[in-house]
């Protein structure tokens, strides 16, 4: 396995550290490339040389398990990237999960991807404000309504099923099924962590009605 440029690296692992400033307490502060076990700097060297090329995110908390570390960014890599879903179902399904965690980093990384991947402004500023989005298209309506019945009830109904499998398939479903999960761990760490955008971001999740939430 190559090894990333110290420079490089090191940037990249920036990110992670000014994210868990802005007042918050850092939880895990950044590894350096020197204070990595053996085990943490394969992982990250993995990370580094994958699409990604960061260690933003969850990344640097994870690290402090790295055989778990490497199977979840093999699991990342494999959702985000290689899914049968297109790109702007993928990540508007993100911003789903970054609202309903009220995970700010989560939102601040794939704002910009969503938007990049065709999704409407205004659907992610209804999605941020909590309401179900307006003048979305029938298959981000499949997905939203999917993800929401699945988070809400824990179920799926028969016809909510029904219409995002026609639109989807089988791979589809089980693509979406698996995000769903893995983004909802990724919002979990950094909320644990109490990772923050380095900056302010387009349409920062405000908080919602009857909730109260802490950096």
């Amino acid at each position: 396995m190559g090894r990333t440029s110290r420079p490089v690296f090191a940037a990249a692992m920036g990110l992670s550290l000014a994210a868990g400033s802005a007042g918050a307490t850092v939880r895990f502060p950044t590894l350096k490339p020197e204070e990595m076990t053996p085990a943490q700097r394969q992982v990250a060297d993995a990370i580094m040389a994958g699409p990604r090329k960061s260690m933003g995110g969850p990344f640097n908390a994870w690290l402090r398990s790295p055989a778990t570390a490497d199977k979840l960014q093999q699991m990342g890599e494999q959702i985000r990237f290689h899914s049968s879903l297109p790109p702007r179902l993928n990540e508007f399904a993100i911003l789903m999960t970054a609202r309903a965690w009220d995970a700010d980093y989560e939102w601040y990384a794939h704002y910009p991807l969503a938007l990049k991947a065709g999704l409407e402004p205004k659907v992610a500023a209804d999605l941020a404000k909590g309401g179900r989005p307006r003048a979305m298209r029938p298959d981000e309506a499949a997905v939203y309504d999917f993800m929401s019945e699945l988070r809400g009830t824990h179920r799926v109904s028969d016809p909510t099923y029904a219409a995002t499998q026609k639109l989807l398939g089988d791979q589809g479903v089980i693509d979406l099924v698996a995000l769903s999960g893995y983004y909802d761990l990724v919002s979990m760490t950094l909320n644990t962590a109490q990772v923050l955008p380095p900056e302010p971001g387009a349409l920062p999740l405000p908080p919602l009605s009857g909730k109260e939430r802490k950096p």
